[in-house]
């Protein structure tokens, strides 16, 4: 990996303010779990972005897209120099992953509750292939209010999809409007194994994704900070959801994750 997690928040943030486009509180509460993954865990080569035998990221919350295309283009998938586009009319980039556009996208989402359900999708026809590719994807909090999200974990958990890795973003943004409530005993009731980290830990996300499930469908329950790094976000993340930041506002954050860097 080429730039370190500030760095990448500096793109995101001229990014989004240049463009007028993207979540900035979404990308931010889900880049450690990304450059844990790519950095050490996932079994990938952007030189060859479909080989049959790649381990797969989904990312379910699509709308976080460019904090995926900001661990993407680290990675090597493509050139950061692609950010000058962001979100225009030809862009391979926009406000949601497009799997054929964006090379090392598995699957478009952005509808949420769909991602969750394709990776278990592809975790079973692995599993049927008898294959050793891992699948992962990442799903908020407030996405788990859709029924397709536990539908796809029921389904999970009876087939035993021990190649399968549920990230929940838990940045409890979905709290005002209806609390989830101990998602470690919500998924070990659906036959998964259930462990909690620090969402903004990358040794402690690794540790995590080391753990043995026993056979089952392993879910880690990321405990995350919605706007990481910015506490002008972190304390109002609801209003900073899709906000964009002003020229002050941009110079403000960036010089505070210079102090933090």
């Amino acid at each position: 990996m080429k730039e370190n997690i500030i760095d990448l928040k500096k793109i995101i943030l001229k990014t989004v303010h240049s463009k007028k486009e993207g979540h900035i509180p979404s990308a931010f509460s889900i880049l450690d779990i990304m450059f844990a993954l790519y950095d050490r865990v996932l079994r990938i080569d952007p030189k060859n972005p479909n080989a049959p035998d790649r381990d797969r990221f989904i990312l379910s919350k699509g709308h976080a897209s460019i904090g995926l295309f900001a661990i993407l283009a680290n990675a090597g998938f493509f050139p950061f120099s692609e950010f000058e586009n962001f979100a225009a009319y030809d862009s391979k980039l926009g406000g949601h992953p497009d799997c054929n556009k964006v090379p090392g996208v598995e699957a478009s989402t952005g509808s949420l509750g769909h991602g969750m359900p394709i990776a278990v999708g592809v975790a079973l026809g692995e599993k049927i292939k008898k294959s050793d590719v891992k699948v992962y994807t990442i799903i908020g909090d407030g996405e788990s209010n859709e029924g397709t999200i536990w539908e796809a974990a029921l389904l999970a958990g009876h087939h035993k999809l021990d190649n399968l890795t549920c990230i929940v973003d838990y940045n409890h943004s979905t709290d005002p409007a209806i609390k989830v409530h101990d998602f470690t005993e919500k998924f070990k009731a659906f036959g998964w194994e259930s462990f909690e980290a620090d969402g903004h830990d990358q040794e402690a996300l690794y540790q995590a994704f080391m753990k043995d499930p026993g056979g089952r469908p392993k879910a880690i329950i990321a405990n995350t900070v919605k706007g990481r790094g910015i506490k002008k976000i972190e304390s109002d993340m609801l209003a900073w959801h899709h906000k964009m930041p002003n020229d002050e506002e941009l110079d403000e954050f960036l010089g505070e994750l210079n102090n933090r860097g």
